[in-house]
């Protein structure tokens, strides 16, 4: 059992948590929920013990093992693909490499004990089995047994995410901890997790996820962060709104009821009060009035962190017509040599080919989803595109590919805005050592403090919330960030790499409502089917290909909602 005391958080004046006590029983899987920057991820830091709580503590059994998906995706680039998943057991991992150490010299007396000690930590730790525990875990997440032997630096990003779920499933913690687990995996990789999670895993999970779908698959309690407390309801997401929604009904017909009754009593002690014969009964009353309020007080005198940002894009000037054409397009990437297991070469260097004399015509006012399976080359078509646009700024151009071969040319009066899949890489060498106002004002320096002010405010950045360092970010605070540069620089071309990974639900619904009120163009990647099926008016679907020269990606072009694209295809890549 997990045991939170009294615990309190601040981050400078902003109060996180106030003296919060809870526990997380053994078995349970909890969903953490609540708005950006309401300490979801503050309280998995203070959790896996990398954060310290202000006042207060938490209580973890010393015995327990605890698995932590990690956030930085290119932790691990230069190892094989099969050792960062056998690095998520550190005992083991450590008795492997010493005792290979050892092996390569001169064995003496020391070190033959010492080989049997390790020995021992091996045997206890199922070491003769890890490899092909840590090969079943890949294969289950969509990593097939060809590319265990690769390094890390080989994989997407959206691939690398599923080796470091591996690698914290592999540890075989007590308790695990997630944060957006889900985000860049595609739906295969989703219901094997949901599958693993809910049959396989015996602990205390612990995750976020902005995925309700999820959620309602896998948690058996909810952890809502909200009003500076963490309060838990049973059952999964679509039972804690309803819970919620309900408890709040609630207390708001009971401070309407109560506010009768102060206005009752008060009534009498106006009318009596100066009545020595109804002086008694008067300051009762006013006892009364006194404990009321107090009651309405411990009800609802907190405010919800729970806000949907006010998103709404604007140009000065229309694009042309026709905004983008991709004209017989070919892109491949050098691969280098796959090994097996043992780091044994088994395949030689060569080349990936993604497109192959691909076309795309788009033209003004339409709204895009690329969708299709992970590693498809998704990212690589919008980064395509992007390259092909002259006047893309210095940070976005780190994120962007050229083609090999064929033409790629923007229209007449194009003006395009990036939201890079990579927040971190999207935010730019600039954003060291500054704030979100200053990395903001960075961009228009001709533009009024009030008018940057006002965007940071609507996207949720009131305040000392805009003084905020931008390496101290939460996930959803990046991208609410980098949604704010969009506003401000007015683009009538939007071209959007999974714009909600990150984003609570209440955000990207802001988002949703931006976006289908924009009059410009708009090439969106996502996985959340609600999100495309509300904002798509073409699909394109990416899909895998032959030719005599070996595999390729060729594209679907559907012209119509994502709805109608799934009544004809009946292909579904998104989560619901």
């Amino acid at each position: 059992m997990i045991l939170l005391e009294n615990l309190t958080k601040r981050f400078g004046p902003k109060i996180l948590f106030e003296n919060v006590s809870m526990q997380f029983d053994p078995g349970k899987r909890y969903g953490l929920t609540g708005a950006n920057g309401a300490g979801k991820s503050t309280l998995i830091k203070m959790l896996s013990g990398t954060e310290e709580s202000d006042t207060g503590g938490i209580s973890i059994p010393g015995g327990m093992r605890l698995g932590v998906l990690k956030q930085n995706h290119f932790e691990y680039d230069d190892e094989r693909i099969l050792d960062a998943v056998m690095m998520g057991n550190k005992a083991l991992w450590e008795a492997l490499h010493e005792k290979e150490k050892l092996l390569e010299g001169e064995i003496t007396d020391e070190i033959g004990v010492r080989l049997g000690e390790l020995e021992g930590t091996i045997a206890e730790e199922d070491g003769y089995m890890a490899e092909s525990e840590a090969a079943a875990l890949l294969e289950g997440l969509g990593i097939p047994s060809d590319k265990h032997g690769d390094k890390m630096s080989s994989l997407p990003a959206g691939y690398k995410l599923r080796v470091l779920i591996a690698q914290v499933l592999f540890g075989k913690p007590d308790v695990l901890l997630l944060d957006e687990p889900t985000n860049h995996l595609d739906l295969d990789s989703i219901r094997w997790l949901e599958t693993f999670l809910t049959n396989e895993f015996k602990g205390t999970l612990v995750l976020i996820s902005h995925d309700r779908h999820f959620l309602n698959a896998v948690a058996t309690s909810i952890a809502d962060v909200d009003y500076q407390t963490i309060t838990e309801y049973s059952g999964g997401y679509t039972d804690f709104v309803e819970a919620k929604y309900e408890n709040k009904q609630r207390d708001d017909a009971k401070n309407a009821a109560t506010k009768k009754k102060i206005g009752e009593l008060q009534g009498f002690v106006q009318r009596f009060g100066a009545h020595a014969s109804k002086s008694s009964q008067a300051q009762s009353r006013v006892k009364q009035i006194e404990k009321l309020k107090d009651d309405i007080q411990s009800r609802g005198t907190k405010r919800t962190s729970l806000v949907r940002p006010f998103v709404r894009f604007e140009f000065e000037k229309p694009s042309g017509r026709d905004v983008l054409r991709i004209e017989k397009v070919n892109k491949s990437f050098n691969v280098e040599a796959t090994k097996d297991a043992k780091g044994r070469k088994v395949g030689a260097a060569g080349v990936k080919r993604i497109f192959k004399d691909l076309n795309v015509n788009i033209n003004r006012g339409e709204r895009i989803a690329v969708i299709g399976p992970n590693g498809i080359g998704k990212s690589t078509l919008l980064k395509l595109m992007v390259g092909a646009y002259p006047n893309i700024d210095e940070d976005t151009k780190k994120d962007i590919v050229a083609p090999d071969a064929g033409e790629i040319r923007w229209g007449h009066d194009v003006s395009v805005g990036y939201f890079a899949q990579d927040h971190h890489e999207a935010l730019g060498h600039a954003s060291a050592g500054s704030n979100a106002f200053q990395w903001l004002y960075g961009f228009n320096k001709l533009a009024t403090q009030e008018h940057i002010r006002g965007i940071l405010g609507r996207l949720l950045f009131s305040g000392e919330a805009a003084l905020k360092p931008v390496e101290a970010l939460s996930g959803g605070e990046c991208a609410r960030l980098l949604l704010s540069k969009l506003l401000l620089l007015q683009h009538n071309v939007l071209v959007l790499d999974e714009p909600t990974n990150h984003l609570d639900i209440e955000s990207i619904e802001g988002l949703l409502d931006g976006l289908k009120l924009f009059k410009g163009t708009i090439i969106v990647v996502s996985h959340d089917r609600h999100f495309v099926s509300e904002l798509a008016t073409r699909v394109i679907e990416l899909q895998p290909a032959k030719d005599d020269d070996g595999a390729y990606t060729k594209i679907d072009d559907f012209n119509g909602s994502y709805e109608e694209f799934l009544e004809r295809a009946g292909r579904d890549y998104l989560r619901k």
